[in-house]
């Protein structure tokens, strides 16, 4: 799978806490869904992915600014910010929290067990302690 169908595909993942969170609503509502997206950095890579995942977004119906909010963070390389950025985006109250990169995920899961927390391929997220199981089953090492 290319890296742009992939991130769209992450795109799709992360708005789908917001379905689940418009079909709640009771009637209309001017309540716009929020996406916090911690990044380590804005390098060109990196800004790179958040386009692609804002296009991902767009392709799934979401615009930015009309029917959903991004509160995009960047670390600015300072993996220190991590904690301060991650309690930001609790505060804010946002549906979902989208994690740029492994060491995102393990300070938000620290900073919030409600908020539910989109990452992209981690290599073993069960040892790094980020998931319990994988796929409702007990992860097992191979061999």
């Amino acid at each position: 799978m290319r890296r742009r169908e992939f991130i769209a595909c992450l795109g799709g993942v992360a708005a789908w806490p917001l379905t689940a969170f418009a079909q709640q609503q009771n009637g209309p509502s001017n309540i716009v869904p929020r996406i916090g997206y911690l990044a380590p950095s804005l390098s060109p890579e990196a800004s790179r992915l958040i386009d692609a995942f804002r296009q991902g977004l767009h392709d799934t119906g979401y615009v930015e600014g009309q029917n959903i909010v991004l509160e995009l963070r960047s670390a600015e390389g300072r993996p220190d910010r991590f904690p301060a950025l991650a309690a930001e985006l609790v505060d804010l109250k946002v549906d979902v929290i989208v994690a740029g990169a492994t060491p995102t995920v393990v300070v938000l899961k620290q900073a919030t067990r409600t908020i539910p927390i989109v990452f992209p391929i981690h290599t073993d997220p069960v040892g790094a302690g980020i998931v319990a199981t994988l796929g409702g089953r007990a992860a097992t090492p191979p061999g």
